[in-house]
């Protein structure tokens, strides 16, 4: 069976990383989401993918160029034209052959079991159109959907408004014909329609998904997504060039790749990870849930908490960096401070794009763009959205007069 991943549109909420890349590119757990959807792919057996890129393409080009040697049969197609998701999944009509089934995933989800596999061997039980469906925290930003006894979906409501919400969600993971092209043309590369006259027409049934799952929608959610996958890790794996000095304490799990130096009095409490060829200074403390990307520092005395940081990242010493995102090439001045709750203990507040977003988290910190410069001494207040490219002066309480 062949799969195609959506990878083409932009996330208009995950501002600022999605303005940098395609959501598949972001980093959870030291590992891109596309890398984590290949692997679970192969597990299931697929190994002839097709993905169709947009946004930032070049970003997933170089990535997928990387597996190119890795068992798997990658393919990409791209759409040129922002024009939704029913306009992406067509451009690999003419992938799909006569009489073929396909399997169709959103490129942003995050499962740490392997949704895939569970997918197909709904459809061969059924032997008919499958969509994936599961229980979300909250389901009132998702397509409810609602079953009869025998697994069959019998209406589909992508909107939900008021008391009007059913149980489960559509999890952004299907089986289809290949005549479901033809039912997208026909409804005019409406996704949301061809769906509805699907269920109304062949019918669509449903694989029940009970393990965790997200669709990442706002930047907050990355930091969900990394414990998401770093809880379902049951071993330790140090390669063999990293190079730990005298002092150094672990706890928990860790995963420390290959070429990085962990200098003495450093401690890491897992699950957390340490990217290829980083630096992670003296009495440094690591905490859990942190994801340290490749080719970054880590100065002297820093604490990091609850964090992702992608790769190429400097942090300064004696900084705080907590419950917070730092994208690519982030430049962070000694003694810098994200401030990761209200003084009331309130629920923090992200405000951006004109909006405010009630995140419900206690803890949060902030989130920096690419490329972003900030000089020492800076305190972040909670929430706080910066974005790519942003260039913050060190901060001084004397001045030179």
């Amino acid at each position: 069976m062949k799969a195609v991943i959506l990878a083409a549109g932009k996330g208009n909420n995950l501002t600022p990383f999605s303005d940098t890349r395609p959501n598949p590119m972001l980093c959870v757990a030291g590992r891109y989401l596309f890398n984590h959807c290949l692997d679970l792919l192969q597990k299931a057996g697929i190994s002839d993918v097709y993905v169709v890129v947009g946004h930032q393409k070049e970003k997933l080009l170089e990535e997928v160029h990387q597996h190119a040697l890795n068992g798997v049969n990658l393919n990409v197609v791209e759409q040129k034209k922002q024009a939704g998701i029913g306009d992406a999944v067509m451009q690999v009509r003419d992938k799909i052959l006569h009489g073929e089934y396909f399997m169709l995933i959103y490129g942003d989800i995050v499962t740490a079991e392997n949704i895939f596999s569970k997918t197909q061997q709904s459809f061969h039980t059924f032997k008919s159109p499958v969509a994936s469906i599961c229980l979300p925290p909250s389901n009132d930003m998702f397509g409810n959907v609602f079953l009869n006894a025998n697994m069959k979906i019998t209406r589909i409501i992508e909107k939900p408004k008021g008391d009007n919400l059913g149980n489960y969600v559509l999890s952004g993971v299907y089986i289809l014909p290949e005549t479901f092209f033809d039912l997208l043309q026909k409804n005019k590369r409406s996704m949301e329609k061809t769906i509805k006259a699907l269920v109304d027409g062949e019918g669509l049934r449903a694989s029940m998904w009970e393990e965790d799952w997200l669709d990442i929608v706002y930047p907050w959610e990355i930091l969900t997504a990394n414990q998401i996958i770093m809880d379902c890790w049951e071993e330790s794996s140090i390669a063999k060039t990293a190079k730990l000095e005298s002092n150094v304490t672990i706890t928990g799990t860790v995963r420390i790749e290959e070429g990085v130096r962990i200098k003495a009095g450093a401690v890491l409490e897992g699950p957390c990870s340490i990217g290829a060829g980083s630096y992670i200074g003296n009495n440094s403390l690591i905490r859990s849930y942190t994801a340290v990307g490749a080719n970054c520092s880590v100065g002297y005395g820093v604490e990091l908490k609850n964090c992702v940081i992608h790769k190429n990242s400097r942090v300064g010493r004696l900084s705080f960096i907590g419950d917070s995102v730092l994208g690519e090439n982030v430049d962070i001045g000694a003694g810098t401070m994200t401030v990761n709750r209200t003084m009331t203990w309130e629920p923090v507040e992200v405000k951006y794009n004109k909006k405010t977003f009630k995140t419900g988290r206690n803890k949060l910190g902030a989130f920096i763009g690419d490329n972003v410069v900030i000089g020492a001494g800076n305190t972040i207040e909670p929430g706080i959205v910066i974005p790519s490219g942003k260039f913050l002066p060190s901060h001084y309480s004397v001045k030179n007069s």
